[in-house]
């Protein structure tokens, strides 16, 4: 159990962290999330059990993948001389698909499963 709560909370401490490298402010991600600023503190703080729908928002608001947030390498933040590290870490961050994206796909792959049932009941598209 030592070890789940040890995670949750940098769980938590990653979604403050990538937060601030964006220069966003408590209060703008907790307005994104429809939450009360003090209701998204607590996620920040760990006060409350994050769900994965609730971690799955603030990935998109963050524009940055679930899977970064849950293993953000603290190696990113404190690394090269060159780039300073805040515009290190949202390069990296920036997500693979966006959220435009997602639903395009998501509309493809329904009109695939449609086009499949169809076909299985000897059902076709008839153009109007």
């Amino acid at each position: 159990m030592q070890d789940y709560r040890k995670k949750a909370e940098t769980i938590c401490e990653n979604i403050r962290k990538i937060r601030e490298l964006k220069g966003w402010t408590r209060d703008h991600l907790a307005a994104e999330l429809n939450l009360s600023p003090s209701g998204y503190g607590k996620i920040e703080r760990g006060e409350v059990e994050l769900t994965l729908s609730k971690l799955y928002q603030i990935s998109i608001v963050l524009e940055t993948e679930v899977d970064q947030i849950l293993n953000l390498n603290p190696d990113q933040i404190l690394n090269s001389k060159e780039e300073s590290p805040k515009e290190e870490v949202v390069h990296h961050l920036k997500p693979s698909l966006n959220q435009d994206t997602l639903l395009v796909k998501y509309v493809l792959l329904l009109e695939e499963k449609v086009q499949k049932m169809e076909a299985s009941f000897g059902l076709g598209r008839h153009a109007i």
